[in-house]
């Protein structure tokens, strides 16, 4: 025969109540219990049977429950009943709580963060239905540098591909991922990169053409070439920009220049703010 009337909750898990026994000597009024209740109405305190009155008979304090009068003598003839304390914790079972579960006072009960998150600050988010946790470095960080030569200018042999080395000051460096002379950003992502560069042979009509490019661990991914005829120039400015990806642990980029003059003569990049730079950002969103 089929079940009738409301079913039985087997869901749910029930702690068992507390007891514990003393036996009185007619003299001592002070017991010490397993577990503290939070007020002389959370316990039945029994006397030779008789229960006692929470509001006369007794007192807490703690786990030290105190009569009012010394009980009578006699082998377990004090029984001490915990009815409402919680004794145990049940643990919810996995994919148990849900949206359900919770209002908009998860969020708005909490304090507001007034400020931009601190790298190492941990959100939630769902991977492909997958919960995992995530660094604020990773999900919203900008990496960027920009650094200008300000010590010597540097001399360029020719017909030589040559690393440009005078960017030695820092305008800013946000995450410590530049340093001499080249940028290895430790967050994976896309970024991009960029050069300029003023530099001259110091004779006249001597250029024949000259590039500057990026070489991403060793090669060239980006570079830009200035070219003259027979009648070149002594002087020429360059830039150079690309989105190159890293994968946030060994890629770098440096800066290399190239330069071809009539002559055969070196040529100077010149070491200075308002000549010579090297900068990267990471791009959010691609």
């Amino acid at each position: 025969m089929a079940y009738v009337g409301t079913p039985i909750d087997t869901t749910n898990q029930f702690q068992s109540l507390v007891g514990k026994r003393f036996s009185g000597n007619a003299s001592t009024t002070a017991f010490t219990l397993d577990v503290a209740p939070s007020s002389t109405l959370d316990i039945e305190v029994f006397v030779e049977n008789v229960r006692q009155d929470p509001n006369s008979a007794y007192s807490l304090s703690g786990t030290t429950l105190t009569f009012a009068a010394a009980p009578p003598s006699g082998t377990n003839n004090i029984y001490v009943i915990h009815q409402a304390k919680a004794v145990g914790t049940i643990t919810a079972g996995a994919g148990t709580v849900n949206a359900d579960s919770f209002d908009n006072t998860v969020i708005s009960g909490h304090t507001a963060l007034t400020s931009p998150p601190a790298t190492t600050d941990e959100f939630l988010i769902s991977d492909a239905g997958t919960i995992k946790r995530i660094d604020y470095s990773v999900l919203g960080s900008t990496p960027a540098f920009q650094a200008y030569g300000s010590g010597s200018d540097q001399t360029i042999s020719d017909a030589t591909a040559t690393k440009v080395t005078v960017f030695n000051t820092e305008e800013y460096d946000t995450n410590s991922m530049f340093a001499s002379n080249r940028f290895t950003p430790t967050i994976a992502g896309k970024y991009f990169c960029y050069a300029n560069l003023y530099w001259d042979t110091g004779t006249s009509n001597d250029f024949h053409n000259g590039s500057v490019s990026l070489r991403k661990n060793g090669t060239n991914i980006c570079a830009i070439t200035n070219n003259w005829n027979a009648s070149g120039g002594n002087a020429m400015g360059n830039h150079v920009g690309a989105v190159v990806e890293f994968n946030g642990s060994s890629d770098y980029v440096e800066v290399y220049c190239y330069q071809n003059t009539a002559s055969g003569n070196s040529s100077t990049v010149y070491a200075s703010q308002s000549n010579s730079s090297f900068g990267a950002y990471r791009i959010i969103g691609i």
